[in-house]
C-alpha cells in the first residue's frame, strides 16, 4: 500500500492566468497582448522551431519529466529533471516557490530510484523555500513535509516520519477545513505510516475517517473512494480479519472497473489485492487466475518492462512457489529481477526484492548454494542503500539465516537471526509484529538443537507481543500458540502443551473455517498432547517419537514419488529437492533418536520385567494413535510454509507503496493535459474575440471618418 499520492511529481503552473485572458477583457489592446503571450506558449508545445523563452522552457522541461516519470523511465527522467533545476535557478532566482517545485521533482526521482541520501537534501531545501516564501502555514509547505515524510518512512525511519506526517495534516485541516479531500490524503500518509509499524489500532479511524471524507466529496463510486478501500482493507489483513478485508476489495474492484475500465492499471492493482486475500485463505486457484488477468493488463497498458509488469509477475511466481511449482516461478521471478535491473539499476531495494524472492525459490529445491548467494547479493544492496539498521535488513539477514538452518548450519543461522531481532527491536520498538517473528525464528533454532529452555521464553515472548499487537483470535496468534505447545511436546510436557492446543484450533475454526487444512494440523496436535498416561512413561513416548520419525520418512519418500509422477518434466528436480529434504530431517532425527534410544535402554534395564507386559499394551496403543495423527502430517509442511510466506509479505507491502505514489503522477498527468486542452480552446476563442474586436474599432474608425465628413 502506497499512500503519500502529494509525494508524486508536480506541475503547478503560475505563469500565464488563463481565466485572466478570457474573463478580463475590458479592452482590445490588453487581450491582443495576451492573446499574443498563450499564443507563444501554446507554440512552444507544437512548433519545433519555436524559441522558447527561459519561462517557457522551463515549463517545457518540466511536462518533458513528468512523461518520463509516467513511463518509468527514471534514469532519462533524471537528467531531465536536474537541467528543469538548473533552469529555474537561473531564470527566478535560488528562492523562488518554482526552484522549490524543481526540487520536489528531482527529490522525487531519486526516491523511486532508491537513492535516498540524494533526496533528503533536495526535500529540506524545498521546504525552506517554501516556509521563506509563504509562511509556515502554507499549503505548498503542508505538501513538502509529506514529500520529507513519505522519504523518511521510505528509510524505516519512523519516528522522524510522524512530526511531519502530523504537522502538515494539521496544515490542511486549518487551511481547507476537516473535511477536504487534502485532509483526507494527509489522513491516508500518517495511517500507512502506522501500519508498517505495525499500530493498526490507529491506522484504522484514520483510514476510515479518509474514507468518509472522500464518499462525501466525491460519491462512493469514485476512483479516490476505491483506494481508501483497498487501505482499510490491508489493515483488516494485516490483523487477520480476511472476511472483513474480501467484500472491501471486492467493492473497490468494482468502482474501478466501472470508473475506469475492466483494463486500467488500477483494475490491475485491485486484482492483485484481492488475490492476496484468497491467497491468506489457501485459495491458490483463485488467486492465481486474479493474477495472471492483472499481468495481462499491466503489460497491455504499460508494455512488457514495466515495474509493475514485474509486480504481477513477482505475485503470480509466489502462488506458484506455494503450489510447488518451482520451475513455473523461478522463470517468472528471473524475469521480474531483469525488468528492475533494467529499470532501477543493480542496486536498488527493489532488486533486493527480487533477488530474495528467487533466493527463496531456490532454497525450497534445495539450491543452497544458489539461494545463498542470492541472498548475500541482497543484503549487500540493502546495506548500501538503506543502511545496517533499516528493517529490510533484518529480513534478508532472516532469510540467510533460514538458509543455514535448513542446511543444519545452527552456528551460522543463530547470530544472524540475534543480529535481525536487535535491528527490528531498535527500528520498530519492542512489540511490534516483526520481532515477534524474529524471536519465533530464533527460538526455532534452539529448538532444533534441544535448547528447549532457550526456546520456550522467546515463543511466550512472541505470543504476548502478537496478543497485543493482533488480540487473541489472530491467526499469527495460533502460530505462536502451536509453536509454544511444540516445545511443550518434545520436552514431553503433555499436560503444559494441551491448553496451547485446545486455544490454538478454536482460534483457527474462527478464522478459518473448520474445513481449512490447518484445522486437520491442529487437530493432530492436540490428539498428540492429550496423552497424560503417557507423562509417567517417558521410554514409551521415545519410542513413539521413534517410530513417528520412521513412518515420516517414509511418507515423505512417497510424496516425492507421487510429485515426480505428476509433473515427469520436473522428476530430476523434485527428487533431488525430496533426497535433500530427507537428509536434512534424517539428521534431525538421528539425533533425536539417538537421545530417545539412549533413554529408553536405561529405562529398559530397569523396569523390563516389571513392566514388560503393560510396555508391550502401550506400545501397541502408541502405534494406534500413531497412525491416526499420520494421515493429518502430511499438512505440517503446508504450514511451515505458510509462516515463511507471512514474512514475504511484508517485501511486497513496500513494492506497493511505490506503485501508489505513481498512480498519482499519472493521474495528475491526465488533469495537466486536459488543462493544456482548455488553454488551446481559450486561445481559439480569444482569437476570434480579439478578430472581432478589431473589427468592430475598424468599423468604428469608418464611421468616424463619415461623421466628420
Amino acid at each position: 500500500m502506497c499512500c503519500i499520492a502529494s509525494a508524486n511529481i508536480k506541475r503547478k503552473r503560475r505563469a500565464i492566468p488563463m481565466k485572466t485572458l478570457v474573463n478580463t477583457a475590458n479592452s482590445l489592446i490588453s487581450q491582443m497582448v495576451k492573446i499574443v503571450l498563450l499564443t507563444v506558449l501554446v507554440a512552444s508545445f507544437t512548433s519545433p522551431a519555436y524559441t522558447y523563452t527561459q519561462k517557457e522552457l522551463w515549463e517545457h522541461l518540466d511536462t518533458k519529466t513528468h512523461i518520463l516519470y509516467k513511463r518509468g523511465q527514471y534514469t532519462e527522467a533524471v537528467n531531465v529533471a536536474k537541467e528543469v533545476l538548473k533552469v529555474a535557478e537561473d531564470t527566478f532566482g535560488s528562492e523562488h516557490p518554482n526552484v522549490a517545485l524543481s526540487l520536489n521533482n528531482l527529490a522525487v526521482l531519486y526516491r523511486a530510484q532508491g537513492k535516498y541520501a540524494e533526496a533528503e537534501p533536495l526535500l529540506k531545501r524545498a521546504l525552506e523555500i517554501y516556509e521563506k516564501a509563504f509562511g509556515s502555514d502554507n499549503l505548498d509547505v503542508a505538501t513538502s513535509l509529506n514529500n520529507l515524510a513519505g522519504l523518511y518512512r521510505a528509510q524505516g525511519k519512523y519516528a522522524e516520519a510522524e512530526p511531519p506526517n502530523k504537522r502538515a495534516l494539521a496544515i490542511r485541516e486549518k487551511a481547507l477545513g476537516k473535511d477536504h479531500l487534502d485532509v483526507a490524503t494527509s489522513l491516508n500518509n500518517l495511517a500507512g505510516l502506522y501500519h508498517v509499524q505495525g499500530k493498526y489500532a490507529e491506522a484504522e479511524p484514520l483510514h476510515r475517517r479518509s474514507l468518509a471524507i472522500r464518499e462525501k466529496a466525491l460519491g462512493k463510486d469514485h476512483p479516490d473512494v476505491a483506494q481508501s478501500l483497498n487501505n482499510l482493507a490491508e489493515v483488516y489483513q494485516k490483523q487477520g480479519k480476511c472476511v472483513e478485508a474480501e467484500p472491501l476489495h471486492r467493492r473497490s474492484l468494482v468502482i474501478r472497473e466501472k470508473a475506469l475500465g475492466k483494463d486500467h492499471p488500477d483494475v490491475a492493482q485491485s486484482l492483485n489485492n484481492l488475490a492476496e486475500v484468497y491467497q491468506e485463505q489457501g485459495k491458490c486457484v483463485e488467486a492465481e487466475s486474479l493474477h495472471k488477468r492483472s499481468l495481462v493488463i499491466r503489460e497491455k497498458a504499460l508494455g512488457k518492462d514495466h515495474p509493475d509488469v514485474a509486480q504481477s509477475l513477482n505475485n503470480l511466481a509466489e502462488v506458484y512457489q506455494e503450489q510447488g511449482k518451482y520451475a513455473e516461478a523461478e522463470h517468472l521471478y528471473k524475469r521480474a529481477l531483469a525488468i528492475r535491473e533494467k529499470t532501477f539499476g543493480n542496486d536498488h531495494p527493489d532488486v533486493a526484492q527480487s533477488l530474495n524472492y528467487l533466493a527463496d525459490v531456490y532454497k525450497e529445491q534445495g539450491k543452497y548454494t544458489e539461494a545463498e548467494l542470492h541472498h548475500r547479493r541482497a543484503l549487500k544492496i540493502v546495506e548500501n542503500v538503506l543502511g545496517k539498521d533499516h528493517p529490510n535488513m533484518a529480513a534478508v539477514l532472516g532469510n540467510l539465516a533460514g538458509v543455514y538452518q535448513e542446511q543444519g548450519k545452527y552456528a551460522e543461522a543463530e547470530p544472524l537471526y540475534k543480529r535481525a531481532l536487535a535491528i527490528r527491536e531498535k527500528a520498530l520498538g519492542k512489540d511490534h509484529p516483526d520481532v515477534a517473528q524474529s524471536l519465533n525464528y530464533l527460538a526455532e533454532v534452539y529448538q532444533e538443537q534441544g535448547k528447549y529452555a532457550e526456546a520456550e521464553p522467546l515463543h511466550k515472548r512472541a505470543l504476548a507481543i502478537r496478543e497485543k499487537a493482533f488480540g487473541k483470535d489472530h491467526p499469527d496468534v495460533a502460530q505462536s500458540l502451536n509453536n509454544l505447545a511444540e516445545v511443550y511436546q518434545e520436552q514431553g510436557k503433555y499436560a503444559e502443551a494441551e491448553p496451547p492446543n485446545k486455544r490454538e484450533l478454536a482460534i483457527r475454526e474462527k478464522a478459518l473455517g473448520k474445513d481449512h487444512p490447518d484445522i486437520a494440523l491442529s487437530q493432530s496436535n492436540l490428539a498428540i498432547a492429550d496423552k497424560p498416561e503417557w507423562v509417567e512413561r517417558p521410554d514409551l513416548l521415545e519410542a513413539e517419537k521413534l517410530v513417528k520419525n520412521k513412518e515420516k520418512e517414509l511418507l515423505d519418500a512417497e510424496s516425492a514419488l507421487n510429485n515426480a509422477n505428476e509433473f515427469a518434466e520436473q522428476k530430476e528436480k523434485d527428487l533431488r529437492k525430496a533426497e535433500q529434504k530427507a537428509r536434512k530431517l534424517a539428521r534431525k532425527k538421528e539425533k533425536q533418536r539417538l537421545k530417545a534410544e539412549h533413554k529408553a535402554n536405561k529405562l529398559a534395564e530397569q523396569k523390563e520385567r516389571e513392566f514388560s507386559e503393560q510396555k508391550e499394551k502401550e506400545l501397541l496403543d502408541a502405534e494406534s494413535a500413531l497412525n491416526n495423527a499420520n494421515e493429518l502430517a502430511e499438512q505440517k509442511e503446508e504450514d511451515l510454509r505458510k509462516a515463511e510466506q507471512k514474512a514475504r509479505k511484508l517485501a511486497r507491502k513496500k513494492e506497493k507503496q511505490r506503485l501508489k505514489a505513481e498512480h498519482k503522477a499519472n493521474k495528475l498527468a491526465e488533469r495537466k493535459e486536459k488543462e493544456l486542452l482548455d488553454a488551446k480552446s481559450a486561445l481559439n476563442n480569444a482569437k476570434k474575440l480579439a478578430e472581432q474586436k478589431e473589427e468592430e474599432l475598424r468599423k468604428a474608425e469608418q464611421e468616424a471618418k463619415k461623421l466628420r465628413l
